[in-house]
């Protein structure tokens, strides 16, 4: 039951509607028996200093934020983690005192998979397709995992160029190179981890994939296929992955820890992950 004493939580983006995250924390909450609510909250670009100056007077807990805001919410916060301002981007924040502070988690909800692998990362060679904003949080993950060179490719030579050069941390930009699309038959070979960031195979369009089947082929079978996509699952890129005897990893377990990352900051408290994959589960299925 919610009443005048219920925590506020929720989601920021534009649009919301579909957003899973709601059913995800909703399901951890009343595993936990606690009084909060996850909330999606449709919030459009010109609205945004608006609507976080309303959360605070209404007295939200926190929330997550979505596609648009991730960046263009930075300047209304009063802090920002490191891991944050290294990406560029934040997706989760939090009351800190009379003001905001924020974090990004889905650097820890990439990772989560991967740090399960047996895996010596020190010298793993990471190709990314795609250069947009899930692209960062991924480059960050991938410099954090202790990979020595992270590839980026693209097509638009002018906008992987802005890409590179968006990066204030030294550590990273000195681990990154940018590629054009026709650099694929070079790179792809040398891939220990093959991420795709780009929209490309997801529903309604399952079947499509970013990479042609005889790109697909080039990769070892010793590698990882990482796909950020969770509907269709699995993805054609990844079945073309697995096809080559590659380990395939698709984006609902990304989804999944870095909401469970969110929610403990939240909550203050260990939460029920495996109930929060199980609820995602059944959304998806009714969809």
């Amino acid at each position: 039951m919610i009443t005048g004493k219920t925590q506020l939580l929720g989601v920021i983006g534009h649009p919301v509607e579909h957003s899973l995250s709601p059913a995800m924390h909703n399901a951890a909450i009343a595993h936990l028996g606690l009084d909060y609510v996850y909330l999606p909250l449709s919030v459009k670009p010109e609205a945004l200093a608006t609507a976080i100056a309303g959360l605070a007077a209404i007295n939200f807990t926190g929330f997550n934020v979505t596609i648009p805001h991730k960046q263009a919410i930075l300047p209304l916060l009063s802090e920002i983690s490191p891991v944050a301002q290294a990406v560029g981007a934040v997706n989760t924040v939090w009351r800190q005192g009379d003001a905001w502070a924020g974090t990004n988690t889905d650097i820890a909800g990439f990772l989560a998979p991967l740090q399960a692998q047996n895996r010596d990362w020190c010298s793993a060679v990471a190709v990314i397709l795609g250069y947009g904003g899930a692209a960062r949080a991924v480059v960050a993950a991938c410099a954090q995992l202790g990979c020595p060179i992270i590839h980026i490719i693209g097509r638009n030579w002018q906008k992987l160029q802005q890409f590179y050069a968006s990066w204030n941390d030294a550590d990273i930009s000195s681990k990154l190179q940018v590629h054009a699309w026709d650099k694929l038959p070079q790179l792809i070979p040398q891939a220990t981890l093959l991420v795709n960031t780009t929209p490309v195979g997801m529903h309604p369009h399952a079947e499509a994939s970013p990479l042609s089947n005889a790109q697909m082929k080039l990769l070892s079978p010793e590698a990882i296929a990482y796909d950020l996509i969770y509907t269709p699952s699995p993805t054609e890129f990844l079945q073309q992955a697995e096809k080559q005897g590659a380990i395939a990893i698709d984006g609902r377990e990304m989804l999944v820890q870095q909401g469970a990352a969110a929610l403990q900051i939240w909550l203050k408290q260990p939460v029920p992950v495996e109930v929060m994959r199980q609820a995602l589960h059944q959304q998806l299925q009714r969809e």
